[in-house]
């Protein structure tokens, strides 16, 4: 701040029930997704919204919001976690469930230790916050995570990385061919026009965006359609097995329509989609949301087609900078079409009080001593 300009408003912190997100503050929150010092797709509106109404199940779900005067800077929906690993150890968590790859909070770019220290003080100060704070599923060293970690070390406090993951990231300078001439080796990228030759000889293939002009209900539809008449359809995993992810999906597809954050693909045959992709666009990046495709023409990689299409399409683009795969580390696919690596973290730290702080160095100290013992465990097993 400039010596002797007046201080701006003081940060106000609250928990919010999902039923008192009205209009008002839904405004300010998309304010706060256009100027998030990292973009997160999972925590628009027209996601987190379907998310809290379909599923839930039951969940305590709070939603931590911090305002300087009429200007939202933070969002994070939180809870109660029951456990942290085994221990039975109640603490507040960032709500992230089964259909969500990203849990970074929502802060605003110029404001993330302030905003992060908000954050803090409310989980401090309340009755409802218990133990400590985990937030699980956050981008490392991105401008949120040293947002926290600073806020924290002003209060003389650790903030652990406990947990780190590497997942695939779609992000380079190189045109698409030469990406693709990098990434896969001269036996491979044959073998894949292969299959597309032989793909096109059964008849008209093309890729499809859904547009303006088309109907995203009917996408979604031809998606959920397509997923399970698949692996996830048999194991009772796709989104259509239950009613609470189905009509999670429809809405979240509507709302990215009418947001202008859908991206959806499909691969077809003859006007018949065998293989679909969902992304998610969120200035300057995007991510890569869900996958499907028809078993039947399993023999032609479909799924490895449209990815090849995606690709072009990403580093092709003036607008999308980068995207996240969302995909498991190791993903049999997407690992070996995707070179750059995106660190996934969760991060602990503790809340004030001597016996919550006690209580955050009683599991910090179990948690290291039992990744120490795997260590130990794994060296022996090699060395036999």
């Amino acid at each position: 701040m400039t010596r002797g300009a007046p201080a701006g408003p003081a940060p106000a912190a609250m928990l919010l029930a999902p039923d008192a997100l009205d209009p008002a503050l839904v405004t300010s929150w998309r304010d706060l997704v256009r100027h998030a010092a990292e973009p997160n797709s999972f925590l628009e509106p027209w996601f987190l919204l379907p998310s809290l109404a379909h599923l839930s199940d039951g969940a305590d779900i709070r939603i931590a919001v911090v305002t300087t005067g009429r200007m939202m800077i933070a969002l994070m929906p939180v809870v109660i976690a029951p456990r942290y690993g085994r221990m039975p150890a109640p603490h507040v968590e960032n709500w992230v469930h089964g259909q969500s790859f990203l849990g970074t909070p929502l802060l605003r770019a110029g404001h993330e230790t302030e905003a992060a220290a908000a954050l803090i003080g409310l989980f401090d100060g309340h009755d409802w916050a218990r133990g400590f704070v985990h937030i699980t599923h956050i981008a490392e060293h991105g401008p949120v995570h040293r947002g926290f970690v600073a806020a924290a070390q002003a209060r003389g406090r650790p903030c652990d990385t406990v947990h780190h993951r590497s997942r695939a990231l779609l992000e380079s300078d190189l045109d698409a061919d030469a990406y693709i001439e990098h990434a896969i080796r001269g036996k491979k990228r044959k073998e894949f026009r292969r299959l597309a030759n032989r793909l096109g000889e059964l008849g008209k293939v093309e890729t499809r965006i859904c547009g303006t002009s088309d109907n995203p209900a009917a996408w979604a539809a031809e998606f959920l359609r397509l997923e399970s008449a698949g692996w996830k359809g048999s194991d009772g995993e796709a989104l259509a097995n239950a009613d609470a992810t189905r009509g999670f999906f429809e809405a979240v597809i509507r709302g990215a329509a009418d947001a202008r954050a859908l991206d959806m693909l499909r691969l077809d045959l003859d006007g018949r989609a065998i293989a679909m992709l969902v992304n998610f666009q969120a200035t300057p990046g995007s991510f890569s949301y869900k996958i499907a495709y028809d078993e039947e023409f399993s023999r032609f990689s479909p799924g490895v087609l449209i990815e090849l299409d995606n690709i072009a399409r990403v580093l092709g683009s003036d607008t999308i900078g980068w995207m996240d795969s969302c995909a498991a580390e190791g993903h049999p696919m997407i690992d070996r079409l995707w070179t750059e690596r995106r660190s996934i973290v969760r991060i602990t730290l503790p809340l004030s009080g001597m016996a919550r702080r006690v209580e955050f160095k009683l599991c910090r100290a179990a948690e290291n001593a039992s990744a120490t013992l795997r260590t130990l465990l794994a060296d022996r097993k090699g060395a036999t």
